[in-house]
């Protein structure tokens, strides 16, 4: 990665999802982990990344003033150059972000840079990613993290029988952060939402489906797991005191 030519990198950090799974009265993303939220490790690595320029942070609906004051003041995450509030479901958040970036947030030399996308209960991104990230995004315009599977994969019917079996060499477990042209994915999501009738899961297929454009992967790490149940935060306590060491 060369940073003397380096395109303009804004991260849009999600922070708005409720945690159903995990069964807390605390939304995932602020549980605390030795003494620090969630949030705060996903943050740290943003912040301290020589790929990424600016930060716009999605929270759930009236968080913003306290995330700002606890959170993005507190530990001085001076990159954040927005916090907006998300939307009932995740394409609706991201599209929150994009929005506060295609209204001048990030600035001019955003509209020809890149987006990252990236959920804020992933704290074990890594600037090695991050880097690898942004030579595939040079190269391709549409790039998504993420890890061959270790296991078997079975695609079954509606009563839960096996009908087919992937060749596991060809099956990847999808992660973020999710990395497109900023032009591109602001385009791809606003014909989303004018049809709002597509059932998505990422961003990538989001640029699949509305510009009918390849997305490439590039390998993420088996340990950049998103924190979704309680089983979840004993991995991630074993692997921050791991990066601890």
């Amino acid at each position: 990665m060369s940073l003397r030519r380096k395109k303009h990198c804004t991260a849009i950090v999600l922070s708005a999802g409720k945690g159903k799974r995990m069964r807390s009265s605390v939304e995932k993303q602020y549980i605390e982990l030795y003494n620090r939220p969630i949030i705060y490790y996903t943050l740290e690595t943003f912040q301290a990344s020589a790929v990424i320029d600016d930060i716009i942070l999605v929270v759930g609906k009236g968080q913003t003033e306290d995330v700002r004051k606890n959170i993005v003041k507190k530990y001085n995450f001076s990159k954040v150059k927005a916090i907006v509030e998300g939307g009932a479901e995740r394409y609706d958040s991201v599209w929150s972000g994009l929005q506060a970036i295609r209204n001048g947030i990030a600035g001019k030399a955003a509209e020809d840079g890149f987006v990252f996308i990236h959920d804020g209960a992933r704290p074990f991104v890594t600037e090695t990613m991050l880097k690898r990230g942004y030579d595939t995004v040079c190269k391709c315009g549409a790039c998504v993290a993420g890890v061959p599977s270790k296991d078997t994969v079975k695609i079954v019917d509606a009563k839960e029988y096996a009908v087919e079996t992937p060749q596991r060499q060809y099956v990847w477990t999808v992660q973020t952060p999710q990395i497109f042209e900023t032009k591109l994915i602001i385009e791809a999501y606003s014909r989303l939402m004018q049809e709002k009738s597509v059932n998505v899961t990422d961003d990538a297929m989001v640029v699949e489906t509305m510009m009918k454009l390849p997305v490439k992967l590039f390998e993420g790490s088996y340990e950049n797991i998103k924190i979704t149940t309680p089983e979840d935060l004993d991995i991630a306590k074993v692997f921050l005191l791991k990066r601890r060491r």
